[in-house]
């Protein structure tokens, strides 16, 4: 069955944002924690068919999470956020980077602000991003490296997940 879930991709590039906002059918609690627990963000955080895989998480504030997402092939593209500040269910804020293996983050490629938002909206939970970048040329580089059919792609495999875990 097709829901007609809210997903809005916005970008306002007078202010270098693009602000995300999706619905999806759980509850807070457990969008929350497929967004903040290693073992669930693993299993979606990747557009298909790419997968996902954490070297290591320590969601806190001053905690990173590095992590990879992953071609059928091998082909490995590293990523690493710090965690700056957590309000438990309500939202997060943190740096997120292109990086390596190591953890050496890549200064060629775009660096952002993300404020993740969690809401209730009627029994659904809506995630609302915030990214905030640092200049307009860094905006354009994520927009035509493909980052709405990123979201929409790795958000659709969040929706499959939510799915096995309400069961």
């Amino acid at each position: 069955m097709k829901h007609n879930l809210q997903f809005d991709f916005i970008a306002e590039k007078a202010k270098n944002t693009l602000t995300i906002r999706r619905e999806f059918l759980a509850d807070r609690q457990l969008v929350w924690d497929c967004y903040t627990k290693a073992e669930l963000l693993n299993q979606w955080f990747a557009p298909k068919p790419l997968t996902t895989k954490t070297k290591s998480m320590d969601f806190r504030e001053g905690g990173l999470w590095h992590y990879a997402m992953v071609e059928p092939n091998g082909t490995e593209y590293w990523g690493l956020t710090e965690y700056l500040k957590i309000k438990p269910i309500d939202f997060y804020t943190a740096l997120d980077a292109f990086s390596n293996a190591e953890g050496e983050i890549n200064e060629d490629l775009p660096r952002a602000e993300w404020l993740v938002n969690f809401m209730d909206k009627d029994d659904n939970a809506l995630v609302e991003t915030k990214v905030t970048y640092k200049s307009l040329a860094d905006l354009e580089t994520v927009i035509q490296m493909g980052m709405e059919q990123g979201m929409i792609a790795t958000l659709e495999k969040l929706d499959e997940l939510l799915s096995i875990l309400k069961k």
